[in-house]
């Protein structure tokens, strides 16, 4: 005869990773990107660039060094994200002043415009993203979140 099956469980045991922030973030982050995929998916646009985009049109003129330090990348990694966002017309590069060996970063017209377009989406995605929480609770998670690396703001 052989041996008795053991009967399939219906839920998976997740043991402690259901107590664990990581885990939790993660499951987040999966639902975010997932929704900011579905809303801006046909944008070609990811929350990186997305990210970076703001920081260029909040800063106009900040260096590529200067995007790397705030974006958390490394140089050569800012490199290749300009070099994506300047090939679809969104930002130029200029000569800064006063090392003009450096580039300062700007938004085309058109990146400007995608841009605006972008940040009513993304405020719809966040609202979908945050239903389940009062202003207060949304507030309250974003200062909670920022305490855990905060070397990183």
């Amino acid at each position: 005869m052989g041996a008795k099956k053991k009967p399939e469980k219906t839920e998976l045991d997740l043991d402690l990773l259901p107590e664990l922030v990581g885990y939790q973030l993660r499951l987040a982050q999966i639902a975010i990107f997932r929704d900011f995929s579905a809303t801006l998916g046909g944008l070609d646009m990811t929350p990186g660039l997305f990210g970076v985009l703001v920081i260029i049109d909040a800063n106009a003129g900040l260096t590529q060094n200067a995007l790397a330090k705030a974006t958390h990348l490394d140089r050569s990694t800012v490199v290749t994200v300009i070099d994506k966002l300047e090939h679809r017309g969104l930002v130029e590069r200029h000569a800064a002043i006063p090392d003009r060996r450096a580039y300062a970063l700007v938004l085309t017209a058109a990146g400007e415009k995608l841009l605006r377009k972008l940040k009513t989406l993304v405020r719809e995605h966040e609202s979908r993203l945050c239903k389940n929480l009062t202003s207060e609770e949304r507030a309250q998670l974003v200062r909670l979140l920022e305490k855990i690396f905060p070397e990183l703001r």
